[in-house]
């Protein structure tokens, strides 16, 4: 009995392993056929590849299905009204969302949700048309927990012809429309996928997975299905091994802004490869240079006097980008004492805050919340702009922060 409970065993971890082989093999992702698609990392990588499913890097694009799109369908809180006559309301029609366009009371157009961008702080939504997408006119705000108008977009008048562009999805998907489907990556043409007005839906990789920043995959899994006792990473970038400049390049693609001159395009970017290859800065980092606190993290830092003085201060040694940003100050603070012990506040800083809760708080004072210049938004039949708060990477010592 016990012999054939242990024959019925060895045979299950042969076809389990069989499966989970022949499952990187008959993959084929958009990108070529040198991916093996984030899935596969989860064999070897279960902790990693479940947080990394629930980041916001993972979920940067999404299908606009149920549970993937934020924002209220059910209540008295769906409606944009532009004016008297006219409004928006977000509705549920089964499991499709839309935003309906009413005038007078009656529907003149409806849009579907088709893939929605961002989930952390907002989310604006896109819809297909003739094989390229389009961005609804009103977004999701978590900051107010209520829709208001998307980015740009004006606040008396509906409109639905904004195009969103390829260079969008480069930092927030990990492939569209790049190559044919059995290219690998070395045969990739992208000059001219740039110059084409045409968005094919199968070529799109939702999200910032594994691969955009570890590299192609594919004989990586295979070697260690093959090789489960070699621990040392075969045919993958491993982060570990990369030199400082590398690091930040790498996070910088997608986190020093896009009003540099395109070399490039950032899908070709490689982990270990050098950004000023792909973008030539038009604005040098000094501290005269203004960035917004939108999509610069990276530029914003670099002027940080910490960054300036610091050998090996990256932006891993704050985030771990498998996981979203910690929501405890303290444990970004654990990281500023490291560097920073020893050091005492003057008589004016002590008089608002006790030091020891200064101590558990460096970012407040220090790395402060500030408004976008880029992004604001208007509220439903309002005409004042709200501001875009997100919190400023460059370390300083700001006089009028909020304590």
């Amino acid at each position: 009995m016990k012999k054939a409970v242990f024959r019925l065993t060895l045979a299950l971890l042969a076809i389990l392993f069989v499966s989970c082989n022949n499952k990187s093999e008959e993959y084929i992702d958009p990108r070529g056929t040198d991916y093996a698609g984030s899935e596969s990392c989860i064999q070897c990588h279960k902790v990693q590849s479940e947080m990394a499913f629930k980041s916001s890097h993972f979920k940067a694009t999404a299908p606009a299905i149920l549970g993937n799109v934020s924002g209220d369908f059910d209540s008295k809180n769906h409606t944009f009204i532009y004016d008297k006559d006219t409004k928006l309301v977000m509705e549920k029609d089964g499991d499709s969302l839309y935003q309906v366009l009413y005038k007078n009371g009656k529907e003149t157009a409806r849009y579907k949700f088709e893939i929605v961008f961002g989930t952390k702080h907002a989310q604006t939504s896109v819809y297909w048309k003739n094989n390229n997408t389009y961005e609804l006119p009103v977004s999701f705000y978590h900051s107010i927990n209520n829709w208001a108008t998307s980015p740009g977009f004006p606040a008396d008048k509906p409109y639905f012809d904004r195009m969103v562009v390829k260079d969008c999805y480069a930092c927030h998907s990990s492939n569209i429309s790049s190559r044919a489907l059995n290219q690998s990556s070395a045969d990739r043409n992208f000059m001219s996928m740039e110059v084409e007005d045409v968005v094919d839906k199968k070529t799109i990789v939702y999200g910032i997975d594994c691969e955009r920043c570890h590299g192609p995959a594919k004989k990586h899994v295979e070697f260690h299905l093959k090789n489960p006792n070699v621990k040392v990473a075969n045919s993958i970038t491993s982060f570990k091994t990369l030199s400082r400049e590398q690091k930040l390049d790498a996070c910088a693609l997608c986190h020093a802004g896009n009003d540099g001159m395109k070399l490039k395009s950032r899908f070709d970017f490689k982990p270990g490869e050098h950004l000023s290859d792909y973008f030539r800065e038009t604005k040098s980092i000094n501290d005269t240079t203004q960035f917004d606190v939108h999509g610069n993290q990276f530029r914003l830092m670099a002027q940080s006097k910490c960054f300036a003085n610091s050998q090996k201060m990256d932006c891993i040694t704050c985030h771990n980008p498998h996981e979203n940003a910690s929501k405890s100050m303290a444990s970004y603070s654990k990281i500023c004492m490291s560097c920073h012990q020893g050091l005492q506040h003057n008589e004016t800083t002590l008089k608002i805050m006790p030091e020891k809760l200064m101590a558990s708080n460096c970012i407040e004072c220090h790395m402060p919340k500030k408004s976008s210049n880029a992004i604001s938004f208007q509220l439903s039949n309002s005409k004042q702009l709200s501001n875009y708060i997100l919190r400023t990477h460059k370390i300083g010592i700001y006089p009028n922060a909020k304590k």
